[in-house]
């Protein structure tokens, strides 16, 4: 019994990973205005080590940034009696409101297949889609078009060679969030990879809330909606009639 105690205390120091990450942000809170129009968030780090730098295989960084998750509905139009009129939809169950990876190299050369299905780092995988109506046989198509449609906004990045990595030690990228972003938690991942296997992950959050106005006003629309209403169409008609004089003034000059 000894023997195997032994044995397996020598085993867990060898099972431990001997390269972590040491993490800095140039920001971990982004305040959104009313003019807020993007932020870009600087993510730099460095890999501390207990023991001398491998050669026999280079290590890599994955750099992972992802928004709160809600589910999506997508509809699917077709072109019916000279109209488009939705013919089919699928919930898809979770999607990330946005999601950034950056990588040091080719995304296929820096992870491989197994450890993206294990953590769930590429764009395809971060989205969550269980099940489609049994009429739907084609349900990947309605998952495709989220990540074409926020692609197309800028909110999902892939962003393959960004990180850049001195020395094999200190890593540094930035990631642009666009304007629109959602409130909440920003989960920031950053894994190192040896031969597409991870040895280390860190984990942080950065937080995106509104503030000022803009917070007022949000708080506002869900806590007291037929008040809310009401200073609409208060702001809709004094904003009507200022145009109109305006206009009027300028005819009579």
């Amino acid at each position: 019994m000894f023997r195997w105690l032994l044995a397996l205390f020598l085993i867990l120091p060898s099972l431990a990973s001997t390269e972590e990450v040491v993490l800095g942000l140039s920001q971990d809170t982004v305040s959104i205005t009313t003019s807020f129009d993007g932020s870009e968030i600087l993510i730099f780090g460095a890999v501390k080590r207990e023991e001398p730098i491998r050669h026999d295989a280079p290590l890599e960084v994955v750099i992972t940034v992802s928004g709160p998750s809600q589910p999506v509905m997508v509809r699917r139009k077709a072109y019916r009696f000279g109209i488009w009129v939705n013919t089919d939809a699928v919930e898809v169950d979770l999607a990330p409101s946005f999601y950034a990876v950056s990588t040091t190299g080719p995304f296929a050369d820096v992870l491989n297949d197994i450890e993206d299905l294990r953590h769930k780092v590429s764009i395809d995988r971060a989205i969550r889609s269980v099940g489609a109506p049994a009429n739907i046989q084609d349900s990947a198509n309605f998952t495709d078009a989220v990540i074409r449609i926020r692609r197309a906004a800028d909110l999902y990045q892939l962003r393959e060679g960004k990180v850049a990595l001195d020395e094999q030690t200190l890593f540094r990228t930035a990631i642009d969030m666009p304007a629109d972003l959602t409130e909440g938690d920003y989960t920031t991942r950053i894994f190192l990879t040896r031969a597409g296997k991870v040895v280390s992950v860190y984990e942080t959050v950065i937080d995106v809330r509104k503030v000022g106005l803009e917070r007022f006003l949000f708080n506002l629309s869900r806590q007291q909606p037929f008040l809310y209403g009401l200073m609409s169409l208060a702001i809709a008609i004094a904003a009507g009639w200022g145009a109109s004089a305006a206009f009027r003034l300028l005819r009579n000059s």
